[in-house]
């Protein structure tokens, strides 16, 4: 109680701009796992793999049917159409123990033309380590839904091969971790930053004391924890609650070519420069012309091509940055002469090469 106290007193006087521990930060070791497993899916209305061109599932049935005594004969081969083999996979939460559900997604990776009413068989879901930590089980939630015609025409909303089961595994195994068996807990920034890792470090050793939290790097700051268990989650609910004020993010722009989208980071800021934008536009269109004689002079038909060239130059318009130039300033030049996305990036570009914007291009 007398941690959260010291917190509760020192939240007073944090800024507005404060930002949580708990969202800056996560603490290291305490992670969640991903599961996978291979299972087949029964009950299809006939939008199962075709098992002529997914030979593993045949196999898969084989194998199942053996373990309970069927033996199919090796000439046989069954044409089965509501059977489809599956991928399982899930995130194993931290601290997650047996007997615990968790949700899990399923996606066909044979033909199967949709996964709607089908039931998951049990299927062992394993980690990294070949263990297996989970056994899902259960019928499939799938949102998306195809039809086809008999002349070839389909079509699909969604993804009709693949689906969840929410709650659909039970935890089988635990995961070991040495939350509780190390002297101290180290948090790890969210995003990289030596301004944000040595603020925590002063906002934990405020107040918790001098020495408790030391950076380690720009992500990492060890802090000193209990031993015992049960102090030690009350301890870092505590840091948790503990507000600091981040670093300002670096001057950058993001440019994703694929959709033209231009974000401009708040702390870019461009030197004095002159801009000229303008756009020259070329159109061609081509025709062809009938030559057609007149009925008394035995002349032939021709066909002449004819091609009409306009060109297109608006008036070039000049705008200037002065020194120390914010976001809403570039913003407003940039508009006030219609500039295009694709116009914007090259203005951007054209301010990198002359050295006039103080920011990191990154195009994406």
């Amino acid at each position: 109680m007398k941690y959260i106290a010291l917190v509760l007193l020192a939240l007073a006087a944090v800024p507005a701009s404060a930002e949580r521990v708990k969202d800056l930060a996560s603490v290291s070791g305490v992670r969640g796992n991903q599961l996978v497993g291979y299972g087949l899916v029964v009950g299809l209305d006939g939008t199962g793999d075709q098992t002529s061109q997914a030979p593993f599932t045949i196999q898969s049935i084989r194998n199942m049917l053996a373990k309970f005594g069927v033996t199919i004969p090796a000439n046989v081969n069954p044409q089965l159409k509501n059977v489809a083999a599956v991928t399982v996979y899930a995130d194993l939460p931290a601290f997650a123990k047996p007997g615990q559900t968790i949700d899990v997604t399923v996606n066909s990776i044979g033909n199967a033309t949709s996964l709607r009413g089908g039931s998951l068989l049990m299927t062992p879901l394993r980690g990294i380590d070949g263990e297996v930590y989970g056994i899902a089980q259960g019928s499939l939630v799938v949102s998306g839904f195809g039809a086809a015609g008999k002349d070839g025409s389909r079509i699909a909303v969604n993804t009709p091969s693949s689906g969840r089961v929410p709650n659909g595994a039970s935890v089988e195994r635990a995961v070991p971790t040495n939350f509780a068996t190390e002297p101290f807990i180290v948090l790890n920034l969210n995003t990289p930053d030596f301004t944000t890792a040595s603020r925590l470090t002063d906002g934990i050793n405020n107040i918790f004391g001098a020495d408790t939290a030391r950076a380690m790097d720009a992500v990492s700051v060890r802090v000193q924890a209990p031993i015992d268990a049960s102090q030690r989650i009350a301890y870092l609910s505590a840091l948790e609650a503990i507000e600091i004020e981040p670093g300002d993010a670096p001057a950058r722009v993001i440019v994703n070519s694929r959709t033209g989208t231009v974000v401009i980071g708040s702390a870019v800021r461009v030197k004095p420069a002159a801009v000229a934008h303008g756009s020259l536009s070329v159109t061609i269109t081509e025709r062809n012309d009938v030559s057609q004689p007149n009925a008394l002079s035995n002349g032939e038909t021709v066909v002449t091509p004819r091609s009409d060239i306009k060109v297109d130059q608006p008036e070039a318009r000049m705008f200037v940055f002065n020194a120390g130039v914010n976001l809403d300033e570039i913003v407003r030049a940039v508009n006030q002469v219609g500039a295009a996305p694709g116009d914007l990036v090259a203005i951007l570009e054209a301010l990198k090469e002359a050295g006039a914007l103080r920011a990191e291009l990154i195009v994406i």
